[in-house]
């Protein structure tokens, strides 16, 4: 079995702006996967004017927010390193026991890569003394960096949703039959995110590869 993998363009965010980036790219993939009765839900993101779907279930939910926080933990251990978080779907086949392997087998057929960029931006002081009348300048100059970062990054977002929706409706012959399951997830999933060693997660991506076979890179 091929297994497609989806590089997404990286992003640059700031700290804070994590835990909003992160749920609007894996929901709005696990929502173009799930393929079984969904309850769309609409979440309007704080941050920017973007509005996502998540597919109403609350497992889902659970998983990714416990990802986002160990990420974010990873993130404070590693400040000023680019990453990776993998969100793979794979299915399940029984396979004769041996000695060296166990008798259930997963085999990916997809997998997205989000690239993010964590920046330590200053934090621009945004209270002001009270005695203080007059706003200072540098302050104001920082507060507009600020607008025109945060602008730009909504951009950025938009574009890796646009991705999202293109492989989704462009790639399609690699999707496996849909397996008789209840519920609107209709193949089990995994989100990577890097371990305390980076090499830890690298050998992981390729197991995954031996297991799949040569992926084909899109991005």
């Amino acid at each position: 079995m091929n297994c497609e993998v989806f590089q997404l363009n990286e992003l640059e965010i700031e700290h804070f702006e994590i835990r909003e980036v992160l749920r609007c790219i894996l929901h709005t993939i696990i929502f173009h996967r799930a393929l079984g009765l969904v309850r769309p839900k609409d979440v309007d993101l704080e941050l920017f004017d973007i509005t996502y779907v998540q597919c109403g279930e609350v497992e889902v939910e659970m998983k990714i927010e416990e990802k986002i926080e160990q990420f974010i933990c990873w993130v404070e251990k590693h400040p000023n390193k680019k990453s990776q978080i993998c969100l793979s779907f794979y299915e399940v086949k029984n396979k004769q026991a041996s000695w060296f392997s166990n008798r259930i087998e997963r085999l990916y057929w997809e997998q997205w890569y989000i690239n993010l960029n964590v920046a330590q931006h200053l934090k621009s002081h945004s209270s002001k003394s009270h005695h203080s009348k007059v706003s200072d300048p540098r302050e104001e100059g920082v507060l507009e960096d600020r607008n025109a970062r945060s602008a730009a990054l909504e951009v950025s977002l938009r574009n890796v949703l646009f991705q999202i929706i293109k492989f989704v409706n462009e790639k399609k012959d690699h999707v496996p039959p849909i397996p008789n399951l209840e519920g609107a997830i209709s193949f089990p999933y995994e989100i990577t995110i890097p371990s305390s060693s980076d090499s830890a997660f690298g050998m992981d991506i390729i197991k995954r590869m031996l297991q799949t076979g040569h992926p084909t890179m899109l991005s």
